[in-house]
C-alpha cells in the first residue's frame, strides 16, 4: 500500500545518537535489525545501567586489543571505541590486489566486522597510510599535524572518554613512526580536548572534554617486553556464562577478521592479563574507572537505575514482552535527563531494547542493487509486530542536506488510526529519489599523500558515509511514540549463502571505465583507448576527452542517445604522442549525460566476509612517453599475494602467462624468456616448495627467474634462489632516497636500457620493502640506498649466475610502482626480464 507524505525540515541537533546509529548501520552485511535474543537482552539491560566510556587509540587496523575491547564492552558494558588515526591504505594485501585507496576500504569493513564482534565502535582520522614510517617526525610532517590533532580532538569531545588508552607509548617501543605519533597525538589531545582555545570552530557542534586519565597499554611483543609487575593491571581472560565465551575466544573472532593481512587467530582461554601505565591524569588504585561515577548518579538521577534494576530482577525470558510497559515508562522518564549526551545514549538503547522485548521486526528495502542519480526509488518496508494488537505506525524517510541538516520526509499514520495486525507482516511502499552519489566521503576529491580531505567536521571520525537516505518508523506503543531509523538496503537470496544484504548503491547516470591503468609508448605510434560505458537510468549525451599537451587524441567527442539502465557498450579513442619527448600525462574521460558533466568510472569490491564494496574513480588513466626497449617476449608469472604487474608487462608487449602447477612441474619451461613470482610468492603459495628445484633448473638450463619480495617470516622454503640469501625486515621508505649503482657495469643496469639516476625519480611511498642479508658471495649487489641516518644497505636487488642462467631476487616495490606508471620502474624491471645473449 501506498502512504501520503508531507515534509518537514528539522536541525540535525542529536549528534551523539546519530553517530550511534552510524556505528550500528554504517555498514550493511547482516540484518538491519538489531539480535533480539535472549543473550543480548540481558547484556543489554546490563549496558544500560552503566554510564561510562573508554577509548582505545592506534594508527592502523590490527594495532586495537580485540581481547580488552571485547572486554570493557562486553564484561563492564562501558560504551567503548578504537580509534585508528588511518584506514591501513598502504599496507599489503594477501587475499586480492587491491592497494592504497581501495585497500583502506577493504580494512575499513574488516575492522567494522571485527567490532561487530567485540561490541565496540570504529573511528577514523583524516590520516593516510602512506606506508612504513620510521619515526614519528616524518609520519607527523607527511600528515599535517594539525589536521589530524584536530581530528583526534573531534573524536575525544564526540565519544567523550573518561579513559583514554593508547596502543603505543611516545618513546618508539612500538617501532612504526605510525604507532609512535598515535601516541604523541593522543597525549597532546588529551589537553586540547579540554581547551576551548584548541580548534574553536567544532564547538558549534560538541562542547569540550576532559578525559579522567591516559594510559598506555603495555605489552610484550617479541624480545620487547615493556610490562612490570607494578603496573595497574587487569585479567581480561574471564569467563562471561551468558555469551558462553571468554575474552579470549572472542577476540580471535574479532581478530580473524583482518584477513587482508592474514591474522586469523587462535582463540585463546583462561586468565589473561593486560598491563597500564598512566600517561597523564589521576592513576587509577583499584578500577580503570577510578574516581569517576558510572551509575546514573552521574547524572543526578540514581533513581533511573533503581528503577533498571528493578525492570531486570522482574524480567521473566519466557515472556520478554511482559518488561515492556515497565520499560516504556522507564523511556518517558529517561527522556527527562538534563545531560543531552547520555540521554541520547540511552534513550537509543532503551529503545531498541523495548523493541526486542516487544517482538518488533522491521526493515526497508531497495527492489535493486544500484541507481542512477535522480532515478526514483521504490522503497519496500516491511513491520511484523508480535507484541499486541495496539501498535501503530508511522514511516518516514530521512536523508542529510549538506551534511548539517537531517531532512525528514514523514507520513500520516498508516491507514489512519488503524493498528498493526499481530504476529503477521505487513509492507508498505513509497519512493523517493535517488539524491547522492555513494562514493565513500573521503574519497570525493583528490588528495596528497598525508591526509585525505573531508567535505564537513560533522563526518570526521565516521567509518563510513552516514547511513542515510533511511526510513524512519515511528511506533506507538504502550501510548508513547517511539523513532526508530533502519537504512535502506538492497535484499537478494544467494542459492548458496541465502539471504544476503548489500548496500544501496547511488550511481552517476553513465560511468566510464578506461581498459588500462597505464597507456606506455615508446614511439609515435598511435593507440586505441578502448572505454566502457555504462547507464544506470535513460541516459543521452556524450563523451570527450580533455586536451592534453603533447598528445593528439581523436575523435574529439562520440555522442550517444537513447541509453536505457542496464546498458553497457564502449567506445574507442585513438591517442598518439605529438613528439618523442618522455613525458607522463593524465588522459580523463568526461561524460556529458542528460545536460551535466561526469568524470567517474565504476569499481565493484567482492569479498564473502565483508559487505560488498562500490565506489565510483576518476575516469582517468597514464599516457607514459618513455625511452624502453624491450628483449624477449614470453613470460610466465607464478601468481604471490596479488599484484598487477603481469597487466603493466601486458601493456609494454609482453605476453604473460599464468602458471599452474601442472605445467611448472611438467611443462616445457624453457619457452619463457623469463619466469617472474609475484610478491609473497614464497609467503602464500606452499607448493612453491615442492616446485622449487623445477624452477632452479629452469634456470641451469638458461632460464631466467625473477622473485618479486617475500615476508621474512612464513617463508615456504629457505632454498629461495641457487645460493644462500635471507630476507629480512629490513627496508628504504624514503621514495627519494639516493640509489648509488655500486656495479655500474652490470648487465641489469645496461641492457637493454641504460639505467641512471633519473630512472629513480617520481617513485612512490617507499623504495622497497624486505631487503635481503648473509648474501652469498656469488650474487652481485649492483645498487645501495638508505634512509636518511642509516647505512647504505645493498640488499634490494641481487643477481647471481646459475649454470647457463641467471637468477634474480628484488625487494624494491616494482608491485606499486608498475601500476602507478613510473617510467623509470618500467626500465628497470624490463632489464631484469631480459638476460643478454652469450
Amino acid at each position: 500500500m501506498h502512504v501520503y507524505l508531507s515534509i518537514y525540515l528539522c536541525l540535525m541537533k542529536r549528534i551523539h545518537l546519530t553517530a550511534l546509529f552510524l556505528f550500528i548501520c554504517g555498514t550493511v552485511f547482516s540484518q538491519t535489525a538489531p539480535p533480539a535474543d535472549l543473550v543480548t537482552i540481558e547484556q543489554n539491560f546490563k549496558k544500560l545501567d552503566v554510564l561510562g566510556s573508554v577509548l582505545y587509540v592506534a594508527a592502523h587496523p590490527d594495532d586495537e586489543n580485540t581481547r580488552l575491547l571485547a572486554y570493557l564492552a562486553q564484561e563492564k558494558h562501558y560504551r567503548t571505541g578504537y580509534l585508528s588515526l588511518t584506514r591501513g591504505d598502504g599496507g599489503q594485501n594477501l587475499i586480492g590486489n587491491e592497494q592504497s585507496e581501495l585497500l583502506g576500504l577493504i580494512r575499513t569493513q574488516e575492522l567494522l566486522a571485527a567490532r561487530r564482534v567485540d561490541g565496540a565502535e570504529q573511528f577514523f582520522t583524516r590520516a593516510n597510510d602512506f606506508g612504513f614510517s620510521k619515526g614519528p617526525e616524518e609520519t607527523l610532517r607527511i600528515w599535517d599535524k594539525e589536521k589530524v590533532l584536530s581530528d583526534v580532538v573531534w573524536v575525544i569531545r564526540k565519544f567523550r572518554p573518561d579513559v583514554i588508552i593508547c596502543r603505543f607509548p611516545t618513546t618508539g617501543e612500538g617501532g612504526h613512526g605510525h604507532h609512535t605519533a598515535s601516541a604523541i597525538l593522543a597525549q597532546e589531545a588529551f589537553a586540547a580536548a579540554a581547551d576551548p582555545k584548541r580548534f574553536p570552530e567544532q564547538l558549534k557542534y560538541v562542547k569540550v572534554w576532559q578525559a579522567k586519565r591516559l594510559l598506555w597499554n603495555t605489552f610484550n611483543f617479541g624480545s620487547t617486553n615493556t610490562t612490570a609487575p607494578d603496573q595497574f593491571k587487569i585479567n581480561v581472560g574471564v569467563y562471561n556464562p551468558i555469551i558462553g565465551k571468554g575474552y579470549g575466544e572472542m577476540a580471535a573472532e574479532s581478530r580473524s577478521n583482518h584477513k587482508t593481512q592474514g591474522f586469523g587467530s587462535a582463540k585463546q582461554r583462561g586468565d589473561s592479563y593486560e598491563y597500564f601505565k598512566t600517561i597523564l591524569g589521576d592513576a587509577p588504585k583499584d578500577d580503570l574507572m577510578d574516581g569517576v561515577n558510572t551509575t546514573w548518579g552521574q547524572v543526578g538521577n540514581q533513581a533511573l537505575g533503581d528503577d533498571i534494576a528493578v525492570i531486570n530482577k522482574n524480567f521473566d525470558p519466557e515472556h520478554p514482552d511482559k518488561s515492556v510497559p515497565a520499560l516504556v515508562s522507564l523511556l518517558g522518564r529517561m527522556e527527562k535527563v538534563p545531560d543531552a549526551y547520555w540521554r541520547d545514549l540511552k534513550t537509543k538503547e532503551l529503545s531498541d531494547l523495548i523493541a526486542a522485548c516487544a517482538g518488533l521486526w522491521f526493515e526497508s528495502y531497495a527492489e535493486q542493487p544500484i541507481y542512477g542519480l535522480g532515478e526514483s526509488i521504490v522503497i519496500n518496508s516491511q513491520v511484523v509486530n508480535r507484541y499486541n494488537g495496539k501498535v501503530s505506525l508511522q514511516l518516514g524517510v530521512a536523508t542529510f542536506e549538506n551534511f548539517d541538516t537531517l531532512r525528514i520526509v514523514k507520513t500520516t499514520p498508516i491507514d489512519g488510526n488503524s493498528f498493526l495486525e499481530k504476529n503477521k507482516i505487513q509492507s508498505f511502499n513509497m519512493e523517493i529519489k535517488a539524491s547522492e552519489i555513494t562514493q565513500p566521503y573521503w574519497l570525493k576529491s583528490a588528495h596528497n599523500i598525508g591526509i585525505y580531505n573531508i567535505p564537513a567536521q560533522i563526518l570526521v571520525g565516521d567509518p563510513t558515509n552516514p547511513p542515510y537516505p533511511a526510513m524512519v518508523f515511528s511506533f506507538t506503543i504502550e501510548g508513547k511514540t517511539i523513532d526508530f531509523e533502519r537504512p535502506i538496503i538492497y535484499k537478494h537470496t544467494d542459492p548458496a549463502r541465502g539471504e544476503l544484504y548489500e548496500p544501496l548503491v547511488i550511481a552517476p547516470p553513465v560511468t566510464a571505465n578506461i581498459e588500462a591503468k597505464d597507456y606506455i609508448f615508446n614511439s609515435k605510434q598511435a593507440q586505441n583507448v578502448q572505454i566502457k560505458l555504462s547507464s544506470f537510468t535513460k541516459a543521452g549525451g556524450s563523451i570527450s576527452i580533455k586536451p592534453v599537451d603533447g598528445w593528439k587524441i581523436s575523435p574529439d567527442k562520440i555522442d550517444f542517445a537513447d541509453k536505457n539502465k542496464g546498458d553497457e557498450w564502449t567506445v574507442n579513442f585513438t591517442v598518439e604522442p605529438t613528439d618523442s619527448k618522455p613525458k607522463v600525462s593524465v588522459f580523463e574521460a568526461v561524460v556529458t549525460a542528460n545536460g551535466k558533466p561526469y568524470s567517474m568510472g565504476i569499481q565493484h569490491i567482492n569479498y564473502n566476509h565483508i559487505p560488498n564494496i562500490t565506489l565510483f574513480p576518476p575516469s582517468e588513466t597514464k599516457l607514459i612517453n618513455l625511452d624502453l626497449k624491450t628483449s624477449g617476449k614470453k613470460i610466465g608469472y607464478i601468481a604471490g599475494a596479488g599484484d598487477f604487474v603481469p597487466d603493466a608487462l601486458r601493456q609494454v608487449g609482453y605476453d604473460v602467462h599464468q602458471l599452474t602447477e601442472n605445467e611448472i612441474m611438467n611443462g616445457d619451461l624453457s619457452v619463457y624468456d623469463a619466469i617472474v613470482t609475484g610478491v609473497r610468492a614464497y609467503n602464500v603459495n606452499a607448493r612453491l616448495a615442492f616446485e622449487q628445484p623445477r624452477l632452479l633448473e629452469y634456470i641451469k638450463n638458461g632460464g631466467n627467474l625473477v622473485v618479486q619480495y617475500n615476508n621474512n617470516n612464513g617463508l615456504v622454503t629457505s632454498n629461495i634462489g641457487p645460493y644462500p640469501f635471507r630476507p629480512v625486515n629490513q627496508r628504504v621508505t624514503d621514495e627519494t632516497a639516493k640509489v648509488t649503482f655500486v656495479d655500474p657495469q652490470s648487465p641489469v643496469l645496461n641492457y637493454p636500457n641504460k639505467i641512471n639516476d633519473a630512472d629513480f625519480d617520481n617513485w612512490i611511498q617507499e623504495r622497497g620493502l624486505y631487503f635481503v642479508s648473509d648474501i652469498d658471495p656469488k650474487y652481485q649487489t649492483p645498487l645501495e640506498m638508505n634512509d636518511p641516518g642509516e647505512s647504505p644497505n645493498k640488499g634490494s636487488l641481487i643477481v647471481g649466475d646459475y649454470g647457463k642462467g641467471r637468477f634474480v631476487y628484488t625487494s624494491l616495490d616494482f608491485f606499486r610502482e608498475l601500476p602507478a606508471g613510473v617510467p623509470g620502474a618500467y626500465r628497470l624491471f624490463v632489464n631484469l626480464l631480459s638476460k643478454p645473449k652469450n
